[in-house]
C-alpha cells in the first residue's frame, strides 16, 4: 500500500515551504461560482464589473485562498493534515489570465498540541494579492503506526 500521509509532526520545522501555482481561467471562475453559489456579477458580468472600482471582472478571493489549501493537502504538511483555522487579508484583485502562486511556510511547531502554524501568501507576478496565517493539526509518527496496526 502506498503512503497516503504527508509529513509527520516530527519532520516539520520553521522555514519549511511549499508552493503551488495556477493560471486562473474563465472556466475556473465559472466553475467556482457554480460550486460555491457565489454569483456576484463582479466575477461573472463584464458590463457590471467595468462599472466597479476594479474596472473589470475579478476572480473570487476564495478561489485564490483555495490554492493555499492545495499546498497544505498535497505538499506540506500533505495528506492526512487537518485544517483548523485560517485568517486572510485580501490585498489586490486577481484577474483571468493571472498566475497565482500560493506559498505556505512553517512558522511554529507546537508538538504538545500536534499543531503547526503557517504563514500563507498568494502572489501574482510578485505582488501580494492575499496573505494570512493558518493553523493545522498534524499527526505524530506514532499516531500513524497505531492506525496502521489497527487496520491489519
Amino acid at each position: 500500500m502506498e503512503n497516503k500521509h504527508g509529513y509527520c509532526l516530527e519532520d516539520l520545522e520553521p522555514g519549511m515551504t511549499g508552493v503551488f501555482a495556477k493560471t486562473v481561467s474563465e472556466a475556473d471562475i465559472v466553475l467556482f461560482s457554480g460550486v460555491s453559489g457565489d454569483t456576484n456579477p463582479v466575477h461573472l458580468d463584464d458590463d457590471f464589473a467595468k462599472q466597479t472600482m476594479f474596472k473589470g471582472r475579478i476572480a473570487h478571493g476564495m478561489l485564490s485562498a483555495g490554492f493555499i489549501s492545495t499546498v497544505f493537502g498535497t505538499q506540506i504538511p500533505g495528506p492526512g493534515c487537518i485544517y483548523l483555522s485560517q485568517n486572510l487579508r485580501f490585498k489586490a484583485p486577481v484577474r483571468i489570465g493571472d498566475t497565482v502562486t500560493a506559498q505556505v511556510t512553517v512558522r511554529e511547531v507546537i508538538a504538545e498540541k500536534k499543531r503547526v502554524n503557517f504563514d500563507t501568501v498568494c502572489t501574482v507576478a510578485g505582488k501580494v494579492v492575499l496573505d494570512g496565517e493558518a493553523s493545522l493539526m498534524v499527526n505524530r509518527r506514532s499516531d500513524l503506526q497505531v492506525s496502521e496496526q489497527a487496520a491489519e
